[in-house]
């Protein structure tokens, strides 16, 4: 329908979940629908819901494993295009950006998990240790027990 001259633009009206999966925040609709419901997202500070409007200007906050982004909502669409254009529909702020650059930072420097655990499960020469110490029976020494030698 086109629009007369001298009247203002229709304002385009996307639901928040459709905009989040516009944007490439989430791979679903769905996925975006039920981070919503769960409380990870807010909007302009307040808890939202899937059917909310987006409108330009909105500060979202978007929560997840990784920490939390805040971004500023600089573009309307309902349609999930390439990831170039999904860019420009918003922007993160600058502390948003320091924090997530710092997150990244300590994990690049935190330790390796599987370095946390000392030990597995022991050998079979630690076992052998390991009875030996305990004093068990039949646990002598390995060349007390084998030997090559002919001496009888």
């Amino acid at each position: 329908m086109p629009v007369p001259p001298g009247s203002a633009t229709p304002s385009v009206r996307v639901r928040l979940d459709k905009w989040l999966w516009a944007a490439r925040f989430y791979k679903t609709r769905a996925l975006s629908a039920d981070e919503i419901d769960k409380g990870r997202v807010h909007v302009n500070g307040q808890a939202a819901k899937p059917s909310r409007e987006v409108r330009t200007g909105d500060t979202i906050e978007l929560r997840s494993s990784d920490g939390t982004r805040t971004i500023v909502v600089r573009g309307i669409s309902g349609v999930r295009g390439p990831a170039p254009v999904a860019a420009m529909l918003f922007e993160e702020t600058e502390a948003s950006i320091a924090l997530r650059v710092e997150a990244a930072e300590r994990r690049r420097l935190a330790p390796e998990p599987a370095h946390s655990q000392p030990i597995g499960r022991p050998t079979k020469r630690d076992r052998r240790d390991i009875d030996q110490l305990r004093g068990r029976p039949g646990a002598a020494p390995w060349n007390d027990r084998w030997s090559a030698s002919v001496d009888d």
